[in-house]
């Protein structure tokens, strides 16, 4: 990978380097390009990638009659929802080359059973999100949710009426993913580096979970090792699950690409909003490289820690060690970091990440660092999922059996090592919170 004046105890910090457990899917080098016919009435091609822009124009043009919008992968297709049954209406949605789809649902009837819900259901182990494919809000509740709980649950979806919202049981626990082993480790816990970014003062930074940020202050790229890097901001629970994290030297300059293994790496050019049905690909340490779909937005979370608000839902797995992880597409848009979810990546599961997008936002940074984004020969290239999981550093097999793997060193990291749990993110306060260096040089979170 490309770097410059980065110390070699820092060239490990690559956004998502990590070892790959496992690659999901083989990753083309190029998404299709949009294409369209010249005939309004006939359905457009879309890249996944140009729905977002082309769905919030809708929206804007649309006004009340605009319910929302999904991306069908199998058709290419951008398909928007509308209530009503006017004309003119569907006249434009055909002439941006979408589908029209009449629906019963206006976004303003799902906006508002969504804040029935927060009032009367907020209970810890539930979430929802608004899904466009149904028209309805998905309300699911864990397995912690039981007796009064999911009476409580229960009883506040059916009261919204008939097609608003629907009701499952998710597997095992919902939980923010601070564990296992990872490539970045900050007093006990241990988290995934999501994307490298400037941050707005100009110093090198990267993305990662929030919770990982109110966790611990300071963060290094080998477990026990002396901290290359600062937490600036954290935002969790409260509107967004993220981090800014500074490095401490400011002449890192770190690789603007995602590490996928096997000598892989997809360059990552842009961030780019998620549409529900868009393919997506997930990089954590424990797990590696998965993929799946977007499967709803706006999902709000009940963590054990608090309300969290503003994410995408996937059904992309994930497992303790994950968070922070980069969410990305396979053209090389940065699209989410991992929060949390239940499940895991043998049973699968519901997987929620934080919007690139917002965070980048919230804290005033840009994608990339300085002028290292050229990457190396690898980059955006396709990933063989036959070959098995490759150090990325090294270059060599990793065994899954033997624990965690230190991308800076390529030597095993002790999985029986102690990490955080989630709950520990918990006593910092709702909202987001500012760190300065001098002031929290001990490492303990708030």
């Amino acid at each position: 990978m490309s770097h410059k004046r980065i110390p070699k105890r820092k060239a490990a910090i690559a956004v998502g380097g990590v070892a790959a457990l496992g690659a999901a899917a083989l990753l083309l080098p190029n998404a299709n390009a949009s294409q369209s016919n010249g005939d309004a009435a006939t359905p457009r091609t879309f890249a996944a990638k140009d729905v977002s822009d082309v769905a919030s124009m809708l929206a804007s043009q649309l006004g009340d009659t605009f319910a929302g919008s999904y991306y069908d992968a199998s058709q290419k297709q951008l398909v928007v929802n509308v209530v009503g049954n006017n004309s003119n209406v569907v006249n434009q949605i055909e002439k941006a080359g979408a589908v029209a789809h009449q629906v019963q649902n206006s976004t303003a009837d799902l906006r508002a059973a969504a804040q029935t819900l927060k009032a009367d259901a907020t209970v810890p182990g539930t979430a929802w999100s608004v899904d466009p494919k149904t028209n309805e809000i998905r309300v699911s509740a864990d397995s912690t949710v039981t007796g009064d709980k999911w009476n409580t649950v229960e009883s506040t979806v059916k009261n919204l009426g008939s097609g608003v919202a629907t009701l499952t049981k998710s597997a095992g626990t919902l939980k923010t993913f601070v564990d296992g082993g990872d490539a970045i480790f900050g007093g006990n816990a241990r988290c995934s580096l999501g994307f490298n970014v400037t941050a707005g003062d100009g110093t090198p930074a990267f993305l990662t979970a929030g919770h990982c940020g109110v966790a611990a202050a300071e963060w290094s790229d080998a477990q026990g090792g002396a901290p290359i890097a600062t937490v600036d901001q954290a935002t969790f629970p409260g509107a967004g699950d993220f981090s800014l994290v500074k490095y401490d030297d400011p002449a890192t300059q770190a690789n603007s690409a995602v590490n996928v293994g096997n000598g892989q790496s997809v360059q990552i050019n842009q961030a780019v909003e998620a549409a529900v049905g868009q393919q997506v690909f997930r990089m954590g340490s424990t797990t590696g490289l998965h993929d799946g779909n977007v499967t709803g937005l706006n999902a709000t979370v009940n963590y054990p820690e608090g309300t969290v608000t503003g994410l995408i839902q996937t059904d992309v797995c994930a497992e303790p060690g994950d968070s922070g992880g980069s969410l990305f597409t396979q053209d090389g848009g940065a699209v989410g970091l991992t929060s949390g979810g239940s499940g895991d990546c043998t049973a699968g599961g519901e997987t929620f990440f934080q919007p690139v997008t917002t965070a980048l936002e919230a804290v005033g940074a840009t994608l990339g660092a300085g002028d290292a984004g050229a990457g190396d020969a690898g980059a955006g290239g396709a990933v063989d999922p036959s070959a098995g999981a490759v150090d990325p550093g090294a270059g060599d097999a990793v065994d899954p059996s033997a624990g965690a793997v230190d991308p800076g060193t390529g030597e095993a990291v002790d999985p029986s090592a102690s990490a955080s749990d989630a709950a520990g993110a918990g006593t910092a306060q709702n909202g987001t919170h500012h760190r300065s260096r001098k002031h929290h040089s001990s490492g303990a979170s708030q």
